[in-house]
């Protein structure tokens, strides 16, 4: 992919959307850029995480909204502390990860609005969205793309 297959999101509060494969290779070109699953902890340990082993880092794992559905008002700062802990610079770029591409938007838009970034929503998120025989991991995101992931 290219710079060309990121959709710019002028006026929307967050840098673009981006596919997975063009994360990866954004990952893999700068140490200090970061990807930031914001799932929740049921879907990390049931579906997997991205296994960012290969490039000596992992992806921070922050929840947007916790299990039962609620938000997580303290996700902002949840994530500024992940990020300490990480060789993250500031002005490099967030990747935000979700199911399908939702939650992470809302993500970037707030950590956008906390002064980082630029921050990317990852379009189709982890699982993508559901093919005809409505499954997910398919037809789109980090999963499909073949990219590396791991059970917990």
């Amino acid at each position: 992919m290219s710079n060309g297959d990121i959709t710019q999101s002028s006026g929307s509060g967050y840098a673009g959307d981006i596919g997975a494969q063009e994360t990866w290779e954004r990952l893999v070109g700068d140490d200090a850029a970061q990807l930031i699953d914001v799932r929740t902890m049921a879907e990390w340990n049931f579906v997997g995480i991205p296994d960012l082993a290969e490039l000596n880092r992992k992806a921070l794992l922050c929840e947007w909204q916790h299990f039962p559905p609620s938000a997580n008002p303290n996700f902002v700062q949840e994530a500024t502390d992940e990020l300490k802990r990480t060789p993250y610079q500031a002005g490099k770029p967030l990747f935000f990860l979700c199911r399908s591409g939702a939650r992470s938007r809302s993500a970037a838009v707030a950590m956008t609005s906390a002064g980082f970034g630029p921050c990317f929503n990852i379009i189709d998120g982890f699982e993508g969205n559901l093919d005809p025989a409505r499954h997910r991991g398919t037809t789109g995101g980090w999963k499909a793309a073949g990219l590396p992931w791991r059970q917990t």
